[in-house]
């Protein structure tokens, strides 16, 4: 039984999953509330499903990129648990989480292309084949009207995600295959399965948020 977190890009949201089955979630599409949101959400999923969180295996977090805020929201709230219970932590890519939820709406595609807004008419973005091994790694992307042109010209690519309809308008020519498709924390429960099978856990000390470029904050003039 794993609890998945996603609070990478808009709002929040949890699953609760056993197997590949998922038992139950919970959306907060308010990306300000997320740090208030979570935690009791959490309790009142295990508890609604008449769960202790002693009966949880493992705890998935998507790690980003995405926002600066929601991923740190994410980020504290599993490790604390992970601390609390004595539970392995998962981290997983929040680019990949979303290509292998594009894999099964758009099956048609040979690529997979995720954009996650990063302002103007940035992105961050990455490109998966059907087995979700990167052919272009996670990065962040300045769109122009040949950004992926080669990649267009030889294969169906899907492109999807918040970030996505910035491109749109530039792209002239190609095999894009657009879809609508956002995160969320039910598709993380296939690939938090996988890496648990396989023994592959983070380390809860040292797993930080992958948020591709520097984090900047400005200090108040005194």
């Amino acid at each position: 039984m794993i609890l998945n977190i996603d609070t990478a890009v808009a709002g929040a949201s949890i699953a609760l999953s056993q197997g590949s089955e998922i038992l139950a979630s919970a959306t907060n599409e308010a990306a300000k509330e997320s740090a208030g949101w979570l935690q009791p959400a959490i309790k009142e999923l295990m508890q609604a499903g008449g769960y202790p969180l002693s009966a949880l295996d493992a705890i998935a977090v998507s790690v980003g990129p995405g926002s600066y805020t929601g991923l740190r929201v994410g980020m504290a709230s599993a490790k604390g648990l992970c601390y609390a219970l004595q539970k392995p932590l998962i981290a997983i890519s929040t680019l990949e989480m979303m290509a292998a939820a594009a894999k099964k709406v758009v099956p048609e595609a040979e690529l997979y292309c995720p954009m996650i807004d990063a302002r103007r008419m940035e992105v961050f973005t990455a490109i998966y084949n059907r087995v979700l091994q990167p052919i272009v790694p996670p990065h962040n992307l300045i769109l122009d009207a040949h950004s992926f042109s080669d990649l267009l010209a030889a294969h169906r690519v899907c492109i999807f995600g918040n970030g996505s309809d910035k491109f749109k308008p530039l792209l002239k020519e190609g095999q894009a295959l657009f879809a609508t498709i956002y995160p969320h924390a039910v598709q993380l429960a296939e690939l938090a399965l996988e890496q648990y099978k396989k023994g592959h856990f983070a380390d809860i000390a040292y797993t930080e948020p992958f948020y591709i470029k520097a984090f900047y904050t400005t200090q108040a003039r005194s």
